[in-house]
């Protein structure tokens, strides 16, 4: 996927059009993880020194295409002002005469944020006409002299602002974040080096399974963990007691069993659990190898499967990780889940870490610097590795 890159263009006395990913945790009005503004930075700040005017766009949760100051980017860009040496105005709409000003005063070195796109259902597309989506997007495409996409996050959507801007617009680039993304996950896809590794986990096969299916042709092992590996045990008629059971996919999980070793693939699942009377921290748990009878539920990797686990990753040259091998978030149930961020953190491979909770669980154990990669697009990093095209990539200008 060999696209226009930022350091490419000349932007000096230009205004860049950026879409960048600010959809931050925030409370009482104050950004909880500022980790996706900071990973704007670079772009941003390659913007500025090179003499150049930003147009800032991005989305941030769901307001439904409604002005619903809840879901202000102000939080945000209070912190940008922070972290850069700029002056920085939230403008007070995304689009109208008083944005319209705002844009034709900026200067170089100047930064302008637009109010939260997803104020307007042009946006998404969603109840409104394909005219009006594209009147929308021409709208924000008079804003900028260049357009530059770095918001990965969101580039499995083909949003006005991702995808139908670049209609209106002669040069789309990629940001430097988003050059990033397409250089590690393109890799995997393309020339992994060997041993590869994929680790998957999380609570259910369903939103999985074109990724395992995916890695299956590129990979020697697949580690698989969290609450979809019990339905990997109903597939073969194993008892799984309590835990969590996608009925409607046991058939699938079998054939993806049979497609494993026709393919001679290594599918793990854990040879033993933590077990518990209840959802909860404070369950009663123990721990147990195989089958799990009735009345308790695995809601971790048992710690031979951790140290099986540990081993394989220990051996790889590229390890893909996506998704918990436990419900990580009590800590009776975390041991297998920073077992593993420990072995990957140890390991001598190219490791790539996509997913929010995946994410969320090595900056909890406090590897995530030592990781090749933290992908910083959950959905959008799990269609790249299932092999689709994602909109906001490919409407970018060629190199």
């Amino acid at each position: 996927m060999n696209k226009l890159a930022l350091n490419e263009l000349d932007v000096k006395g230009k205004r860049v059009l950026m879409r960048v990913d600010f959809n931050v945790p925030v409370k009482a009005g104050v950004v909880g993880d500022d980790t996706r503004i900071v990973a704007a930075l670079p772009s941003i700040q390659h913007v500025l020194d090179q003499g150049g005017s930003l147009v800032l766009m991005s989305h941030c949760g769901r307001p439904k295409g409604e002005k619903n100051m809840e879901f202000t980017l102000k939080p945000a860009v209070d912190r940008l002002a922070e972290l850069v040496d700029a002056n920085v105005t939230l403008a007070p709409d995304v689009i109208g005469d008083e944005v319209h000003s705002l844009v034709e005063a900026l200067q170089p070195g100047e930064i302008l944020v637009l109010e939260n796109v997803r104020f307007y259902k042009e946006e998404e597309g969603k109840g409104c006409t394909e005219e009006e989506q594209e009147t929308f997007a021409k709208t924000l495409a008079s804003y900028g002299d260049v357009y530059v996409s770095d918001a990965f996050g969101t580039a499995h959507r083909a949003h006005a602002s991702m995808a139908v801007i670049t209609k209106y617009m002669d040069t789309c680039a990629a940001g430097f974040l988003l050059e990033k993304e397409i250089a590690y996950l393109g890799k995997v896809l393309e020339a992994p080096a060997q041993p590869f590794v994929a680790i998957i986990g999380g609570a259910k096969i369903s939103g999985k399974i074109d990724v395992i299916v995916n890695l299956m042709d590129k990979c020697q092992t697949i580690l698989i963990g969290g609450g979809m590996a019990y339905t990997f045990y109903a597939a073969q008629g194993l008892q799984i007691g309590d835990s969590l059971l996608e009925a409607d996919k046991v058939e699938l999980a079998r054939e993806i069993l049979h497609q494993a070793k026709e393919k001679g693939v290594n599918l793990l699942l854990p040879v033993d659990h933590i077990v518990a009377d209840a959802f909860s921290a404070e369950a009663q748990t123990k721990e147990i190898e195989g089958e799990i009878e009735a009345g308790w539920m695995a809601l971790d990797i048992g710690p031979k499967t951790a140290a099986l686990y540990s081993e394989a990753v220990a051996t790889a040259k590229t390890v893909v990780w996506n998704g918990p091998m436990g419900c990580f978030e009590m800590a009776p149930f975390a041991n297998g889940t920073n077992s593993v961020c420990a072995a990957v953190a140890a390991s001598d491979s190219v490791s790539i870490i996509g997913g929010g909770d995946s994410v969320a669980a090595v900056k909890a154990a406090g590897v995530a610097d030592q990781m090749s990669h933290v992908s910083t697009g959950g959905g959008a990093s799990l269609e790249f590795m299932e092999g689709k095209q994602l909109p906001g990539i490919v409407a970018l200008t060629d190199a």
